[in-house]
């Protein structure tokens, strides 16, 4: 199972050499060559369709979901959202004058003047609350097929999250990511890397882990076992609470901060959200 290597560059990625703090840039090259090495035959793009990319029979499968799936119904209903006037007349495209060249590639991101990361869908409920709209629930529902009807739009675009080294804040939140990925937790004593850095193409109970790299280039995701579209940050807390710790909030600092850091280790990877999974 190769638990050594991995131990080891858990603690590389932590720590940095010799126990001081790795440049962001290090850090990904590190991530990038691990999984270069532990899958040689998946080519880096397809790293992109997370679990199918190293598991030939269920990639065969997911294929076929694919053909007919179930998340265009999403898309549709999305789109519809996005151009809902809102009660002054304005709606979320005023907020996203870009969108139809594609937006998604642009989150999340740090925010200089609000000194915080910005997500994509904490950045769409920002834009309801300044027309005076009610923010949306974050798993699931109208929020999550706008989110998959921007995703859908940027298909193909390159994940390139920039950490303005200038800016010390955007590197402590980076670096926040970075311990919550690999710090254990709950009363199973897991982290994030655990699963997916320690072990992809394993199973855990009936479920098989898919790698870190790229995996969050699908999202928003239609799951079979929920019936319907969700957003990262219900997966992130879904986690958590499978390995019996608390979940923190949708779109909380903690949460935000650990897709800033989860994101840019997926750099050069095209965003194909929004995806299918069991």
């Amino acid at each position: 199972m190769r638990f050594a290597p991995i131990a080891l560059l858990g603690a590389s990625l932590v720590l940095g050499v010799g126990g001081v703090q790795a440049a962001p840039e290090d850090d990904l090259m590190a991530f990038r060559n691990f999984y270069e090495q532990r899958f040689p035959d998946t080519p880096f793009d397809d790293f992109a369709n997370g679990i199918y990319s190293i598991d030939k029979s269920r990639r065969e499968e997911w294929e076929q979901m694919e053909e007919f799936p179930q998340y265009e119904f999403d898309i549709d209903a999305g789109e519809e959202l996005f151009h809902e006037p809102f009660a002054n007349g304005k709606s979320l495209a005023d907020c996203f004058p870009d969108y139809e060249s594609g937006v998604r590639q642009n989150y999340p991101h740090w925010d200089r003047e609000l000194g915080e990361v910005v997500t994509m869908e904490w950045a769409i409920n920002r834009c309801r609350e300044q027309h005076d709209e009610k923010p949306l629930e974050y798993y699931k529902g109208p929020l999550a097929q706008i989110s998959a009807y921007l995703a859908f739009l940027s298909r193909g675009k390159i994940i390139d999250v920039k950490i303005p080294t200038d800016d010390p804040r955007a590197l402590a939140a980076y670096e926040d990511g970075k311990r919550f990925y690999y710090s254990r937790r709950g009363q199973l004593n897991f982290s994030c890397a655990s699963c997916h850095v320690g072990a992809p193409g394993m199973l855990l109970r009936a479920e098989l882990l898919g790698p870190a790299l790229g995996q969050v280039s699908h999202f928003p995701v239609y799951r079979k076992t929920w019936g319907e579209i969700t957003t990262l940050h219900r997966s992130y807390a879904a986690c958590s609470r499978q390995l019996r710790a608390a979940a923190f909030k949708a779109q909380s600092r903690e949460y935000r901060n650990l897709e800033f850091f989860h994101t840019y280790m997926s750099n050069g990877i095209p965003f194909n959200g929004p995806g299918s999974r069991h």
